[in-house]
């Protein structure tokens, strides 16, 4: 095996080869190269998004839910008892969701409001990590205050310590009934990007439950659970274990369409991998065919000094496999490179042409995520690699069934 490797790296770095052959050689190496780099930089995209989608929105965003069916939830303390026995449920809190209009000096805008318990909200949501210290201790303090969004506040033209007026319709009143203005102290701005921003206040459970006039009830019992990705199973099972009759909702249901998005563009990935692959791998095709028809008469003479067709075909395969290694090795290193400063490359192009490739305003997310995985770089190795030992079959077999005879007369 080793005069055959040997054999092949002398065909490789023959300095008889044309210099035409020689760039097809080289531009072999380099597709694969590119193809290597560009998929696994694309890969760590996606995981950057999915891990933006579970560490980030979903923080905010209830990952699961019970709503009451008749509207309120009257003893909610044993419904959270019961769903925090469930050992994939970190952590249950009380919330009231409600719409509301919100009225500064001559502009209305409609929101939505969420009232939490401070005291149990950063187990279930992270909604201090978008505030800074002072808001949050005025929000726990303060009676009948709110945190708004940056980009509500900015429209509202509103900073911490001002009034902000809500008209809110007292939940189960009759339609058509005037909604009564309720005045709250602003606590306090967060920042967390996307439509969030502008469409929604978070106000402390006492100030939602005197808003919506539910007494002491809630509107719904929100959970944090260890595994997002399971909680569509998790929602069925502590929901059938509750002592009443509850709507059972999770993000997959709400913000589901982001996490398939990313499945999706995961799978067209995976699927643009082969494809360019195998286009890569025609150059190796190419070379090993040149190869062979320039090194017609050297495949005779080791023929007629005893080696046999199926070592000829091994010399040629390990040479097109060897253009697949360089290519490949280049292309993991590269790529892992790429993935890994992708982030700081984005911010620097922004700042140096001017532009955004996502605003904070849309998205939840103002820059490009990525996280690098090992295992998506041996798949792309082992995906090129393959490709790469398949492209040297046709080859290899012209070489193998090279007559001496004929090679050695049409040399003379």
């Amino acid at each position: 095996m080793s005069v055959l490797f040997s054999l092949a790296r002398r065909f490789r770095k023959s300095r008889t080869r044309s210099g035409y052959l020689s760039f097809i050689s080289s531009s072999s190496i380099g597709g694969i190269a590119l193809g290597c780099a560009v998929l696994i930089t694309a890969l760590s995209m996606m995981n950057g998004f999915g891990d933006v989608l579970q560490h980030r929105l979903l923080r905010l965003v209830p990952q699961v839910s019970f709503e009451a069916v008749d509207g309120q939830l009257d003893d909610w303390q044993s419904l959270v008892a019961v769903a925090e026995q469930d050992p994939q449920v970190t952590a249950a809190m009380p919330s009231i969701e409600m719409t509301a209009m919100a009225q500064q000096q001559q502009q209305f805008y409609g929101m939505q409001i969420q009232g939490l318990d401070p005291q149990r909200a950063n187990a279930v949501m992270g909604l201090s990590d978008y505030v800074d210290a002072d808001t949050w201790q005025r929000f726990q303090q303060l009676p009948n205050s709110i945190i708004v969004g940056a980009g509500l506040a900015e429209s509202l033209n509103l900073q911490a310590g001002d009034t902000l007026t809500l008209m809110v319709a007292k939940q189960g009143q009759q339609a058509f009934k005037a909604p009564q203005r309720q005045h709250l102290t602003v606590a306090g701005i967060f920042r967390f990007g996307g439509q969030i921003d502008h469409q929604q206040g978070y106000v402390s459970l006492a100030t939602a439950q005197q808003l919506a006039g539910l007494g002491q009830q809630v509107s719904r019992i929100q959970l944090a659970v260890t595994d997002v990705f399971a909680a569509p199973s998790i929602a069925r099972r502590v929901g059938n274990t509750l002592p009443e009759f509850v709507y059972i909702k999770h993000w997959m249901q709400t913000q589901g369409h982001l996490y398939r998005d990313i499945q999706l563009v995961r799978s067209v990935i995976y699927l643009v991998l082969i494809l360019v692959m195998a286009v890569a791998c025609f150059n190796i095709v190419s070379t090993l065919v040149m190869t062979v028809q320039e090194k017609r008469a050297s495949i005779a003479i080791l023929k007629t000094m005893g080696l046999k067709d199926r070592q000829v075909r091994r010399v040629f395969m390990l040479q097109g496999l060897l253009n697949g290694c360089w290519g490949t090795a280049i292309g993991i290193v590269a790529g892992a490179i790429l993935a890994l400063s992708l982030p700081v490359l984005l911010q620097w192009a922004e700042q140096l042409w001017g532009f955004h490739v996502l605003s904070d305003d849309v998205y939840f997310v103002s820059e490009i995520p990525s996280r690098w995985q090992w295992q998506d770089s041996l798949l792309v190795a082992v995906v090129a690699l393959l490709m790469s030992l398949l492209a040297t079959i046709y080859p290899a077999q012209r070489a193998a069934k090279v007559a001496p005879a004929q090679a050695l007369h049409e040399k003379g």
